[in-house]
């Protein structure tokens, strides 16, 4: 299996309302005829929002939530400046901030908003990590 991330699908209970959310933060759906799913390019992987009922219908798994789902979702930024924005930006389009951006133990920035669902994104800064133009992260070795 090649090593790569595709997709990221969050279920959701409103489709049409957490597309609302995601682009109150400046994302661009992808024009797609449906009301049951929704896409967004994310620099060369996809997000993804689809009732959550319906994904776990198709996952062939109940739909039971358990409050931490022990998975976050993250963007990072180029500055603590970038961070700052997001979660503000975020916070204005109806995200809970779950944890205020601050100083963290690895020497980079970071905080925690939830979407309406309640899926846990970290806006970071990572001093080490180099951010390219199109937006994909360089890691080094």
């Amino acid at each position: 299996m090649e090593q790569r991330l595709s997709m990221v699908t969050l279920g959701v209970a409103d489709v049409a309302a957490s597309r609302r959310f995601y682009e109150a933060l400046g994302w661009q759906a992808v024009k797609f005829d449906s009301t049951d799913v929704c896409f967004f390019r994310m620099g060369g992987v996809v997000l993804g929002l689809y009732g959550r009922a319906a994904l776990a219908d198709d996952a062939g798994v109940t739909n039971e939530t358990c409050g931490f789902s022990a998975v976050t979702i993250a963007w990072n930024g180029r500055s603590e400046v970038e961070v700052d924005a997001a979660l503000k930006t975020a916070a204005a389009a109806g995200a809970t901030i779950v944890k205020p951006a601050q100083k963290v133990f690895w020497g980079g920035y970071s905080g925690y908003f939830a979407d309406p669902d309640g899926h846990l994104w970290e806006v970071a800064f990572n001093p080490f990590w180099t951010i390219a133009e199109d937006g994909a992260v360089q890691v080094p070795d």
